[in-house]
């Protein structure tokens, strides 16, 4: 398992976290089972967000219930978690107040006394940067959240931020896959008048914004078509693609799903991919793919065979 440096402080972090959304529906057993997978391949960080599970704070009541992990175990594993999304809108709420209390539910939740990253959900249009702030000193000079970050943010979004918070701004996790990949396509397109993928969305050049600022991208449902539902190994869909997944699985001896996650942990970028399945057969696939050594060929390869532009 090949590992990346959150932040200045340099956090040792497997580059494959297992995502717990979709926890709150399984036995205490099958949440051991998942979990111990996960430990086996080496993957010690796990996702968590106060929404996940319908009811808030279920997944991360589940996780902790499951698991009942010793205050050793504790701190050999990282707990991420996030907030700031509402239900019965939604809408988001970024304000001190929610934070502070959003993270008090979470820590009760997750039967720890810290957690060891807490992002933002989603980009709040009614944010306030110092209430923001004063919030993550308040949880920082307590000891109750060691990093923080944010998730779905754009480049301006982060420097507005950072216009009063004080912390580095860590982590930012966004939607990634082969076949759901503008923030990579856009650059690689640029210039290019004509061709859907130099469209420039959200501002543009959020991977090379991350690298520049020591922020670490983390790829939420690696695996995904796109903005439809369903996965991309898919051959209908997409056969080009379904035909080079496999044949650089059997080159490397893997699992297709291995070569989809071998190129986002290929990039230089030090990505992170968050795993969403309940499946521990597929996080020791996902695993595979952790260090597998694509070439610049086969990465350029696999992009264009999911239907995007290289010039």
């Amino acid at each position: 398992m090949r590992h990346v440096l959150l932040g200045p402080a340099g956090i040792p972090s497997p580059n494959i976290i297992a995502g717990m959304m979709r926890i709150h529906d399984k036995s205490s057993q099958e949440i051991r089972h998942l979990y111990q997978a996960a430990r086996t391949v080496g993957i010690n960080f796990f996702d968590h967000a106060d929404i996940y599970g319908g009811e808030r704070h279920l997944c991360e009541r589940r996780f902790s219930e499951a698991l009942e992990l010793t205050t050793a175990e504790r701190e050999e594993v990282i707990l991420q978690t996030k907030t700031g999304i509402m239900t019965g809108g939604p809408y988001f709420d970024s304000s001190y107040e929610h934070i502070i209390s959003s993270v008090e539910h979470s820590l009760r939740a997750l039967a720890t006394d810290y957690i060891d990253v807490l992002l933002i959900h989603r980009p709040d249009a009614l944010v306030e940067p110092d209430e923001v702030a004063r919030a993550f000193d308040e949880l920082e000079s307590s000891g109750k959240v060691r990093a923080f970050g944010v998730s779905n943010h754009t480049p301006r979004q982060i420097d507005l931020m950072k216009t009063a918070v004080r912390q580095p701004i860590v982590v930012n996790q966004v939607q990634l896959s082969l076949t759901h990949s503008a923030i990579i396509a856009q650059g690689i397109a640029s210039n290019m008048v004509g061709q859907p993928d130099s469209v420039t969305l959200d501002g543009g050049g959020i991977v090379d914004y991350c690298r520049i600022n020591g922020i670490t991208l983390q790829a939420w449902s690696p695996f995904q078509k796109g903005v439809a539902p369903g996965v991309l190994f898919d051959e209908a869909a997409y056969p080009e693609l379904h035909a080079e997944l496999h044949r650089l699985a059997a080159r490397y001896e893997v699992t297709a799903l291995a070569v989809a996650t071998a190129w986002i942990t290929r990039h230089p970028a030090g990505m992170q991919v968050v795993l969403g399945t309940t499946t521990p057969r597929r996080v020791t696939d996902a695993a595979a793919g952790s260090d597998l050594p694509l070439t610049r060929q086969e990465w350029y390869g696999l992009f264009q065979a999911a239907g995007h532009h290289v010039p």
